[in-house]
C-alpha cells in the first residue's frame, strides 16, 4: 500500500485528477454491472412470473366456476322416448324431418332434407346441452345456402 501511495504522490496533479476520475468511474461501473444490473433482472423475472401466475389463476377460476355450473346444470332424462324428443325439438327450431328412424343400439337415425348449415349447427349443441349426443353427423351443401343432414343421434344416458 505505502509503495502505491508513493506512486501516486510522484504524479503531477493533472495525473492525480484524472486517475480519481478513473477510480470513481470504475466505482460506478463495478456497482452498476455487479449489483444494479442483476437485481433489475430479478425484478423482471419476478414481475414476468407473478403476470403469468395472474393468468394461470385466471384461467384456472373460469375452469372451475365453468365446472361448477356445469355440475349445476345436470342433464334431466329425456321425458319420452329419444325418437319423440327429437321429432319434437326438430319441429320446435323449424327443421323438416326427412326420416326419422329408431337404431338397434337405442340410437336414432335423422335425416333433415333442408336446413341452413348456422341454425342446425345451433340445434346440435342446444340438443347436446339436452342430454342427447350426436354420434355421427354428414352435412351435404344442397347449393342454395343449404345443407342437407344425416345424423346419428344418442341419449347421453344411454
Amino acid at each position: 500500500m505505502r509503495g502505491l501511495r508513493t506512486w501516486f504522490d510522484g504524479r503531477s496533479l493533472r495525473e492525480k485528477r484524472l486517475l480519481l476520475v478513473m477510480a470513481a468511474l470504475l466505482a460506478v461501473t463495478i456497482v452498476w454491472g455487479l449489483i444494479l444490473r442483476p437485481l433489475d433482472d430479478a425484478l423482471s423475472s419476478a414481475r414476468e412470473a407473478h403476470t403469468t401466475a395472474v393468468i394461470r389463476y385466471g384461467e384456472t377460476a373460469a375452469r372451475v366456476e365453468a365446472l361448477r355450473d356445469a355440475k349445476a346444470a345436470r342433464v334431466r332424462p329425456l321425458a319420452g322416448t329419444l325418437a319423440d324428443t327429437v321429432r319434437l325439438r326438430a319441429e320446435e327450431a323449424g327443421f323438416p324431418i326427412g326420416s326419422l328412424d329408431p337404431g338397434n343400439d337405442g340410437s336414432v337415425n335423422l335425416s333433415i332434407q333442408s336446413a341452413r348449415g348456422a341454425a342446425l349447427t345451433a340445434w346440435l349443441a342446444r340438443l347436446e346441452r339436452g342430454g342427447i349426443v350426436v354420434q355421427s353427423a354428414t352435412l351435404t351443401d344442397n347449393g342454395d345456402r343449404t345443407v342437407a343432414a344425416r345424423l346419428v343421434l344418442r341419449s347421453r344416458a344411454t
